[in-house]
């Protein structure tokens, strides 16, 4: 069987989807090294961080955190590329098991009680053939042993790209596209909310305030990057 694999490796290599180097047997996608030099943003160990900031006035948050920095041209961009676009959904639970090993050493989110991905509408949802940031919280589920759900928050409007609007646009472009059940099995209960990219935030804000109108709901939120 090895001698199989080995052959297979050397037709089709097993190659870093960052620096392009070979991976060892016991790394999948990305390398150790690549890894160890992520630009990780560390805002779990810094009390009021730029990510809390970021909601401050609008919509509240109990705790607040990125992974690791984005930049266009950055090595790590291939990362959410692969995610978001060339339907490699399975490096957004590897890299949401890297953070959660970074998050859990300082027993950060603890008090969570359940996660819930930011929900795509279901005709991007159908086109795409899945929700990246549904891979990400399902990598945190499995190292911070917490629940994943994806049955109480809901994309009702399908709106159009981000990307390229102004702050004041994406807060139209967001506005009332989330609704929840409210059921009664989220009441009480702590909510880590978790998306891909953090940028102005008008999307989790939008999602959290549908979340924070069941009965004493509280909200965290987790990005993998942040621009």
């Amino acid at each position: 069987m090895n001698i199989i694999a080995n052959i297979l490796g050397l037709i089709y290599p097993n190659l870093c989807i960052v620096c392009g180097e070979s991976l060892i047997n016991s790394e999948n996608q990305i390398c150790m090294s690549c890894v160890s030099e992520m630009p990780r943003t560390n805002f779990h160990r810094v009390k009021d961080n730029i990510v809390e900031k970021k909601f401050w006035g609008k919509v509240k948050i109990e705790k607040g955190t990125s992974f690791f920095y984005f930049a266009k041209g950055s090595p790590f961009q291939k990362t959410l590329h692969e995610l978001k676009y060339k339907g490699n959904k399975k490096i957004g639970k590897i890299l949401g098991m890297y953070a959660a090993t970074d998050l859990i050493e300082d027993n950060y989110f603890s008090e969570v009680d359940v996660i819930i991905p930011v929900p795509l509408h279901p005709k991007k949802l159908k086109k795409r053939g899945y929700n990246q940031s549904e891979w990400i919280a399902q990598g945190l589920s499995q190292i911070l042993e917490k629940p994943m759900e994806t049955k109480f928050l809901h994309r009702i409007r399908n709106t159009e790209t981000q990307t390229k609007k102004g702050v004041f646009e994406r807060f139209e472009n967001t506005e009332g596209i989330f609704c929840v059940e409210k059921n009664g099995q989220l009441a009480g209960k702590h909510i880590l909310l978790v998306d891909d990219v953090l940028t102005t935030g008008s999307t989790i804000e939008a999602a959290a305030q549908a979340l924070l109108s069941v009965e004493s709901v509280k909200v965290s939120v987790f990005t993998l990057a942040m621009a």
